[in-house]
C-alpha cells in the first residue's frame, strides 16, 4: 500500500498555482512536453521539498500537466509544432492558422479540454473504484481493438498498399526509436524524450518544409463555427477515448488520436477532431492519476515524477487538477487573441525559426540519436505529402509498438 499524506489547503492551492505557471510556460515553448517540466522537477526534489513540502510539489506536478493539455495548442496551431499527446491535431489547428482562423482553433482545443473535465472527472472517480477488479480482463484485448481500428482505416483508405506499407514502415521506425532510446541524452527528461523528435519529424518539420510559401493571413475571430450537437457529440468521444487509453496499459493519448482519426477524420472535420483530440488529451491526464493510485501504474512522466515523492492523497490531487484546468481555460483564451500579430508575417522565414529551433531542442534533449530520429522521421513524413495519403498512418510508430506490446511479443 501506499502512504498517503493528508494535504491542506494552502499546500495544495501553492502548488496548483505554481504548477498553473510552469505548465503555461511548458506549454507555449514548441516542442516542451510535460515529461520534460516533470524531470526538471524531479532533479530538484530535494530543494523543493524543502521549500514547498511534499503536497505543493506533488499537486504542482499535476497541475502543470493539466494546464499544458490546454496551452500546447498554442505553438500546435500557429507555428505547427505537434505535442507528443496530439501531433495528428497540428494538423487541422496549423490549417485552420493559414486561413486566418487560428484563434478559433485554439478556442476550440480549449473548449475541448474544459467539456473533457465535466466527464472526465466523474469517471476517473468511477474506474479509481469500480475497475482495478477486472483489469486483468481489459488488457490483453488492447492489441485486438487497435488492429481493428488500423485495418479499418486501411481498408477504407483510396490506396490500401501504400497506406499499409506507411504504416508498417513508421511502425518499424518508432521501434527503433524507442527500443534504442537509451543512446539519447536524458539530461532534462526521460526516456520518453525520443517521442519529441520522432513525431515533431513525422507531424511537424515534414508539414512545414512543403507548407506554401508567403505571408501569414491576416487572424479574425467570427466565433466558434460548430454546432452544439457537434461539440457534445466530439466531446463526449474525444473524453472517452482519452479515458480508454489512459487507462489502458501501454497506450497513450497519441493512440486515441489515430482512433479518433478513423471515427471523425481529421480533414473531413477538421474542427471536430481539434476538439475531440483536446478533449481526450485532457481526460488522458486525470484518468492516469486515477490509474496510478489505483493500480500503482505510471502512465506518464508526470506519474512517474509524483511516484518518487511522499504522496499526497488522490482527492488533493484531483481538486489540485481541477482549479488548475479551470484557470488555464481562461489563460489559452487569454493568448490566444495575440493570433493578430502574425498577419503578414512572412510565412517561409517563420518556418525556417521554427525549424531550427525545433532542431535545437532535440539535440539538447536527445543528442546525436534524436538528430537521426528526428532526420528519418521527416524524410518518413515526407512521403503523405508525395503521394497524397493522409498522414494518420504515420500512427504506426505509436501504434504499432503498442499493439506488439499488447500480445506480449517481446521487441525491445
Amino acid at each position: 500500500m501506499m502512504d498517503i499524506l493528508p494535504g491542506t489547503l494552502p499546500g495544495i492551492l501553492l502548488g496548483t498555482f505554481l504548477g498553473i505557471a510552469l505548465g503555461t510556460a511548458s506549454g507555449i515553448i514548441p516542442g516542451v512536453h510535460s515529461n520534460t517540466l516533470a524531470g526538471i522537477l524531479l532533479s530538484l526534489q530535494v530543494t523543493l521539498l524543502a521549500l514547498l513540502g511534499p503536497v505543493a510539489l506533488a499537486c504542482a506536478m499535476f497541475a502543470a500537466l493539466i494546464t499544458h493539455t490546454f496551452v500546447d495548442a498554442i505553438p500546435s496551431t500557429f507555428l505547427g509544432i505537434p505535442d507528443a499527446d496530439t501531433s495528428l491535431s497540428v494538423l487541422p489547428a496549423h490549417a485552420l492558422c493559414l486561413e486566418g482562423n487560428g484563434e478559433e482553433a485554439v478556442r476550440i482545443a480549449a473548449l475541448g479540454s474544459a467539456a473533457a473535465i465535466v466527464i472526465a472527472v466523474p469517471l476517473s472517480l468511477l474506474c479509481f473504484y469500480l475497475l482495478p477488479a477486472l483489469q486483468p480482463y481489459f488488457d490483453w484485448w488492447i492489441g485486438l481493438l487497435l488492429l481493428a481500428t488500423v485495418g479499418y482505416m486501411i481498408v477504407t483508405c483510396d490506396a490500401p498498399s501504400w497506406a499499409l506499407g506507411l504504416f508498417l514502415v513508421s511502425g518499424m521506425l518508432g521501434m527503433f526509436a524507442l527500443r534504442n532510446a537509451f543512446l539519447s541524452w536524458h539530461l532534462l527528461a526521460g526516456g520518453s524524450a525520443i517521442l519529441m523528435p520522432l513525431l515533431t519529424g513525422l507531424f511537424g518539420i515534414s508539414v512545414l518544409l512543403t507548407a506554401s510559401r508567403g505571408t501569414v493571413p491576416a487572424q479574425q475571430f467570427r466565433g466558434i463555427r460548430m454546432e452544439n450537437k457537434t461539440v457534445v457529440k466530439c466531446s463526449i468521444l474525444g473524453t472517452v477515448a482519452g479515458i480508454a487509453v489512459g487507462w489502458l496499459p501501454g497506450l497513450s493519448t497519441a493512440s486515441a488520436n489515430g482512433v479518433l482519426a478513423s471515427v471523425i477524420g481529421y480533414e473531413k472535420d477538421r474542427r471536430a477532431y481539434i476538439l475531440a483530440t483536446n478533449a481526450a488529451n485532457t481526460a488522458n491526464a486525470f484518468i492516469g492519476l486515477a490509474a496510478f493510485f489505483a493500480l500503482d501504474r505510471m502512465r506518464n512522466g508526470v506519474m512517474v515524477a509524483i511516484a518518487e515523492l511522499p504522496l499526497p492523497s488522490f482527492s488533493d490531487l484531483m481538486v489540485a487538477g481541477v482549479l488548475a484546468s479551470c484557470i488555464a481555460y481562461c489563460i489559452t483564451l487569454y493568448l490566444s487573441r495575440s493570433a493578430h500579430r502574425l498577419g503578414g508575417f512572412d510565412s517561409l522565414l517563420l518556418n525556417r525559426i521554427v525549424i531550427v529551433f525545433v532542431v535545437l531542442l532535440s539535440i539538447v534533449l536527445t543528442g546525436p540519436f534524436g538528430i537521426l530520429v528526428l532526420i528519418l522521421a521527416t524524410a518518413l513524413g515526407l512521403v503523405p505529402h508525395f503521394i497524397n495519403l493522409p498522414r494518420v498512418y504515420c500512427m504506426g510508430a505509436i501504434m504499432v509498438p503498442v499493439m506488439l506490446y499488447s500480445f506480449g511479443i517481446a521487441w525491445a
